[in-house]
């Protein structure tokens, strides 16, 4: 049997992500002073290296930042960040993904209502900190049930989810909730992007002999996919660039899958393929 490669059918680049990139790359092109991101625009080294070489680069803070266009990455950021670059007189050119956007509406909605806010989500991770600066200072971040024992709730709960987690994780801590609290109102901000990538790699990692997962290893929702793939595929491997490839993963082995997560861009995937084919034609 001839060896086969196939990809996801829900693989790469979010909407959210190509419309950060795109902000990005018209900046480059038009602006006539600097252009900084405020953090990683994405969580895709090879990405934020190729965006440095086309003249945007990355600043930690508002602070660093003296003149020109800065550009609020696509995980979002708190409030006050945008004000202080605002006042700095700086361009803000506002990537946030509008998906991401709409956790914090309802984080503030929820706050607004009365409600002590849960967020499901990697505490520290960029977007929680930015669904954060929506709520109040009675908000607590989870990623377990168990993470609900150090938190005294009040009689009112709402919850809202990091667009990347999966239902799984959510489901478990809303169950845990439910005996704890006398009100309960989860808004499920999970991304449709998101569920499709894993449903994908889920099902295709159940078909395969070795699963390539492609896409940086700082990014949640990548890990969460190789994590997925590991389910349903032992010979799960996670790559940022496609020189990480080894010909020995492919040996004896006549299906190949390949996924990538939200920050990946298709090129990225392309070059990937592209290299298990050169590893794999002589055999």
């Amino acid at each position: 049997m001839a060896l086969t490669i196939e990809v996801a059918r829900h693989a790469g680049v979010c909407y959210g992500v190509e419309r950060a990139l795109t902000l990005a790359a018209e900046a480059a092109r038009e602006s006539r002073g600097p252009v900084r991101t405020l953090g990683p625009l994405i969580h895709n080294p090879l990405v934020v290296s190729e965006l440095e070489h086309a003249g945007v680069t990355v600043a930690d803070r508002v602070e660093e930042v003296d003149a020109g266009t800065v550009i609020i990455r696509a995980h979002g950021v708190v409030p006050q960040v945008v004000d202080r670059a605002e006042r700095l007189g700086l361009t803000v050119l506002d990537a946030t993904c509008p998906y991401v956007k709409k956790v914090h509406m309802a984080a503030e909605k929820l706050v607004r209502e009365g409600y002590q806010l849960i967020v499901v989500g990697e505490s520290g991770h960029p977007e929680v900190e930015g669904i954060m600066g929506h709520a109040d200072e009675r908000a607590r971040v989870v990623s377990t049930p168990a993470d609900l024992d150090a938190i005294e709730l009040s009689r009112k709960v709402g919850v809202v989810v990091q667009t990347t987690q999966t239902v799984g994780a959510l489901s478990s801590i809303v169950s845990a909730l439910l005996s704890r609290t006398s009100e309960l109102r989860v808004i499920n901000t999970i991304c449709a992007a998101t569920q499709e990538r894993q449903d994908s790699a889920a099902e295709l990692a159940a078909r395969v002999d070795v699963m390539i997962v492609v896409g940086g290893k700082n990014s949640g929702n990548t890990r969460r996919l190789a994590q997925i793939c590991q389910m349903g595929c032992a010979h799960t491997h996670h790559i940022e660039d496609s020189s990480e490839l080894e010909a020995s993963w492919f040996t004896g082995v006549e299906h190949i899958g390949v996924t990538a997560g939200a920050s990946t861009p298709a090129a990225h995937i392309d070059r990937a393929v592209e290299k298990i084919r050169a590893l794999t034609e002589a055999r």
